[in-house]
């Protein structure tokens, strides 16, 4: 994967998609600051492990989840290195088991794409269809980051930023504790 070595304040100065210009107008207009990385589609662990280095701060793992039926959807966000585990979180949520929900639900609530999700998608759902769910161990670090619409850019932005951008966005965060080890 090739990757921009340099890590930018702010927003690039060419104009981007209609989605990653949104949240950068939102996140000028909410006055938080970020850093950008920019680089080629990041599909694996080890393009975020190399994205990890440049931006200087952990990549969140952000899962767009669903039940059964297709009729409630959930973005959980959680450390990179912890493993996803469906029936903790279902648990917890009082909820039947979940699963990845679809590509077209994804472009529908979030205007984005499978591989690309973030909370900062969270502006696009203004039916407020998704729920966002924050796993605890993710408020650990000081920083979170996330893809401004799509996957060629990872912002880094901080904790308490994210949260009031999610909550300006409608979307007040429920906290889970899922295991790091099978229990």
């Amino acid at each position: 994967m090739n990757i921009d070595p340099v890590r930018y304040a702010g927003r690039p100065a060419e104009r981007r998609t209609p989605q990653e210009d949104a949240i950068y107008d939102r996140l000028e207009e909410l006055s938080i600051p970020f850093d950008r990385v920019d680089h080629e589609h990041a599909d694996t662990m080890e393009d975020c492990l190399l994205i990890e280095s440049v931006l200087g701060g952990k990549i969140c793992k952000n899962l767009f989840l669903c039940n059964r039926q297709g009729t409630e959807f959930y973005l959980l966000m959680m450390p990179g290195d912890k493993p996803f585990k469906t029936k903790y979180l279902s648990g917890q949520l009082g909820c039947a088991r979940l699963s990845f929900a679809d590509a077209e639900h994804m472009a529908r609530y979030l205007e984005t794409i499978p591989g690309s999700v973030s909370a900062l998608e969270l502006i696009f759902d203004r039916e407020n269809r998704v729920k966002l769910v924050i796993d605890r161990d993710l408020l650990r670090d000081d920083t979170v980051s996330g893809h401004p619409g799509f996957s060629t850019s990872t912002l880094r932005l901080s904790r308490e930023d994210l949260l009031r951008y999610v909550e300006a966005a409608g979307h007040s965060p429920q906290y889970v504790d899922l295991p790091r080890e099978p229990q």
